[in-house]
């Protein structure tokens, strides 16, 4: 099976996700893997620079700055970003999936719904917090400033929108807690998959 784990920024994702590493979950981070490729797959390389042009890359690494102060401003430029990303990430997926023999895998994918990648997964579980709470665990976390947050909210679903289309919701406030629904949440899996 495949369940996907999605939610806001800053709600904990990782977080949750790690949870279920630790239970011997395979987990594949969509973010991580799509880094990644912009890195090391020349095919990417080259149409993101074709899109944002030399300075999309700088010593043989993405210029991220570069790249997300251009696609947070403008729509149209983040879609034909996700249109190299997202395919290439998902054939990765598709290899790595092939190669896991546990009774299901975690897709953490922050934009699950927001690509459609949610009908590629038997179940989802949506990770959420508080909008000040998950602020805050950004500003600490990265070097940006509340507007800039704001606007990568923005560009992302609703909380609500989310929880709808969700099989299980994580409230992720308190990781002891967390912890506890992640072991439930984990059993009924392991459940169903029988």
């Amino acid at each position: 099976m495949i369940v996907g784990l999605t939610g806001g920024i800053g709600s904990g994702k990782s977080t949750v996700a790690s949870l279920f590493k630790k239970l011997d979950v395979p987990v594949f981070i969509a973010d991580v893997e799509a880094k990644s490729l912009m890195e090391t797959n020349d095919n990417v390389r080259k149409r993101i620079i074709d899109l944002f042009g030399e300075k999309a890359y700088d010593n043989n690494l993405p210029n991220r700055k570069y790249i997300a102060d251009i696609v947070f401003a403008d729509p149209e430029k983040l879609k034909k970003l996700n249109a190299i990303i997202h395919p290439a990430v998902g054939a990765h997926f598709k290899d790595w999936y092939e190669n896991q023999e546990a009774a299901y895998v975690i897709k953490e994918v922050a934009i699950l719904f927001e690509t459609g990648g949610d009908k590629q997964c038997d179940l989802v579980i949506t990770v959420t917090a508080p909008k000040e709470v998950r602020l805050q665990r950004v500003l600490k976390r990265d070097n940006t400033t509340r507007e800039e947050v704001e606007a990568r909210m923005n560009n992302q679903w609703k909380e609500e929108d989310k929880v709808k289309k969700s099989d299980f919701v994580i409230e992720n406030i308190d990781l002891e807690e967390t912890s506890q629904i992640v072991e439930k949440i984990h059993e009924m899996i392991l459940k169903k998959s029988i």
